[in-house]
């Protein structure tokens, strides 16, 4: 089969009003296998028309929706929960298609995600409100959650399953209606979660997708009928659109890029510190904004922690994601791939040591976009592979002498999103846990993403907006409140009182 056909043979388009709709945009993306370097079809990218269709379907499918009963939401929520969950397999297998995950770390991703709907299921709990009795006399005051309408989001290429189900899960179970952006990169997971959806009883407008690139984001931002947006991807873009999106009126999400740093004490675990950082630093071929990307070494651990580092990746074998022994796969890009690869070559020549060369030292695939574990020694701030956020399988080493540098290197970071401390020393994980910066701290865990029914997000450049991602903070942002001031009279008491309002 030619490359042509290929391409013809698999496009992967929109999802509006309840069922697939090809493109007439004429404009179109490569869908690349990243295990191999080979097309595997193209993805459409939606015109302005288009998105103004899924904004329109939305937005007649909402007062129906809204109206529609707590139970009968929570219904549709334990439905699709269960429909995931039979077909996590096949979502799996897309992402390993589509992004070059290896099928542990896949499989991972969807039961991440479907954590997420599962916290939507207590959607009847959640929306509670307050009530005060007789505020003043014969008066009562309330307070309801109200959905905000037509909602967006725009999802990164790293997690296809995990971040669509962050924001439709709450967004939905809300009441509002939803128009999700996925990357161009990684299309297809989320038409398979639409379907599902859509067997499990979400309404035909209810969730819809374009597919597309920066015209179908523009459009999302600037369009009336859109209240808010939710975010996930690069620190330039997060803030781009924030400013874009709060100028045209909307409530705003945008979570950026991050530098999570992993301070080790002298008295930690090695060998827990060690395997810690390898599996943060390498797992998902380093493209996740809560790996860990820089460890800081306090004293005598720094030379012991790298001898045991470099004893464990060694043995990480690096391959398709298809095959039962990979442990890590390929990068989503070449250009992605060679980026990351350039920092290594740049952090020699700004004075840091290269203690392990991920192109020469691992027996990495020659096709599609690897790139082997590499660590990098005496790094220090102002260095390029420092201070940009690498997003591949790059480690860097901060050596310090005492906490207080340590704290004072990671709280000077313009990045906030994560943070791990590993020490056996209780007391000084808690000063930790007050003293650090970030939005989300690990104590002698690496990777501290929240569970569900906690919220995701970060400080500083590593967030946008004030509301973190799903989980509580996740509910209010798809929702607004509403205060209510009631009084029942009798009639007969009624009189004309142009004073203030009394409580006492």
């Amino acid at each position: 089969m030619s490359l042509s056909e290929v391409v013809r043979a698999a496009t992967v388009s929109h999802w509006i009003n309840g069922k697939s709709v090809q493109s007439a945009s004429g404009r179109a993306g490569i869908i690349y296998n990243p295990a191999t370097g080979e097309t595997i079809g193209q993805v459409a990218f939606a015109s302005r028309e288009e998105v103004d269709q899924a904004v329109a379907a939305a937005k007649a499918a909402f007062p129906s929706w809204r109206s529609t009963a707590l139970s009968r939401r929570a219904e549709v929520m334990f439905k699709l929960r269960d429909l995931i969950a039979q077909n996590r397999q096949r979502i799996a297998e897309i992402l390993t298609r589509e992004n070059g995950k290896t099928t542990s770390d896949a499989l991972g991703e969807v039961a991440r995600g479907l954590e997420n709907v599962e916290f939507a299921c207590g959607i009847p709990n959640l929306l509670k409100g307050g009530y005060s009795e007789q505020a003043s006399q014969g008066v009562d005051v309330y307070q309801i959650r109200q959905p905000l309408g037509v909602v967006a989001g725009i999802t990164p290429f790293n997690f296809p399953a995990m971040v669509p189900l962050w924001m439709l899960a709450n967004a939905i179970a809300c009441g509002n209606c939803i128009v999700l952006k996925p990357s161009e990169k990684v299309p297809s997971a989320s038409i398979l979660i639409a379907e599902l959806a859509r067997e499990a009883g979400v309404p035909d407008g209810v969730l819809n997708l374009v597919q597309g690139d920066r015209v179908a984001v523009d459009r999302l931002l600037e369009h009336p009928d859109v209240k808010a947006i939710s975010f996930v991807g690069s620190t330039v873009v997060a803030k781009s659109i924030y400013e874009t999106a709060t100028r045209n009126g909307k409530r705003v999400q945008a979570l950026g890029g991050a530098k999570n740093h992993m301070l080790v004490l002298p008295d930690a675990d090695l060998a827990m510190a060690a395997d810690a950082a390898v599996s943060a630093a390498y797992g998902a071929a380093g493209e996740r904004c809560m790996a860990i990307s820089v460890v800081v070494a306090v004293g005598s651990v720094a030379d012991p922690l790298i001898a045991a580092i470099r004893e464990r990746v060694a043995k990480i074998a690096v391959g398709p994601g298809t095959e039962s022994g990979s442990q890590m796969g390929p990068l989503i890009t070449r250009e992605h791939r060679d980026r990351v690869a350039s920092h290594l070559d740049r952090a020699v020549q700004e004075g840091a040591t290269l203690a392990i060369d991920g192109r020469v030292e691992s027996a990495a695939p020659a096709e599609g976009f690897f790139l082997a574990p590499a660590l990098i020694d005496h790094v220090e701030p102002g260095m390029a592979c420092y201070d940009q956020e690498i997003f591949g399988p790059v480690l860097s080493v901060v050596r310090v002498k005492s906490y207080p540098d340590a704290l004072r290197i990671i709280n000077e970071n313009p990045y906030g999103n994560g943070s791990a401390i590993f020490t056996r020393d209780g007391g000084a994980a808690r000063q930790f846990q007050f003293d650090v910066e970030v939005g989300m701290v690990g104590i002698n865990v690496p990777i501290p993403v929240p569970v569900s029914y906690y919220s995701f997000g970060g400080w500083k450049s590593s967030l946008f907006g004030d509301l973190h991602m799903y989980g509580p903070e996740g509910v209010q942002f798809y929702t607004r409140s509403k205060v209510v001031t009631s009084r029942w009279p009798d009639p007969g008491s009624s009189n004309v009182d142009l004073g203030f309002p009394q409580v006492r």
